[in-house]
C-alpha cells in the first residue's frame, strides 16, 4: 500500500490543527476525512518529526524480528517431525 502522506507531512498538519484551524476546513484542503485525521491524531498527536521516524524504524525493526521469529519456529517444527519420523 502506497501512502501519500509522510510522517513530517502528518505532524504538520496535525500541528495546523494545534494552532487553531479547523479540522474541517483542515480535511477540505489536505484531501483527507476526518477518519483519517482522527487516526493520525490517535497515532501521532503530540509527536515531532524525529519521534515519529524513530516509531517507524521500531515499527519496520519488529516486523523484521516477528519475520525471523515464525521461520526459526517453521524450521524448528520441520526439524522435529523429521526427529519423530521412523525409519
Amino acid at each position: 500500500m502506497k501512502k501519500r502522506f509522510t510522517e513530517t507531512q502528518i505532524i504538520g498538519v496535525l500541528k495546523e490543527a494545534e494552532a487553531g484551524k479547523k479540522v474541517a476546513d483542515l480535511c477540505r484542503q489536505h484531501g483527507i476525512s476526518e477518519a483519517t485525521y482522527y487516526n493520525w491524531k490517535a497515532k501521532f498527536g503530540g509527536m515531532s518529526v524525529s519521534d515519529a521516524q524513530r516509531l517507524k524504524a521500531l515499527e519496520a525493526e519488529n516486523t523484521q524480528l516477528k519475520r525471523l521469529l515464525a521461520e526459526s519456529m517453521l524450521d524448528n517444527a520441520a526439524l522435529k517431525d523429521i526427529v519423530n519420523q521412523k525409519w
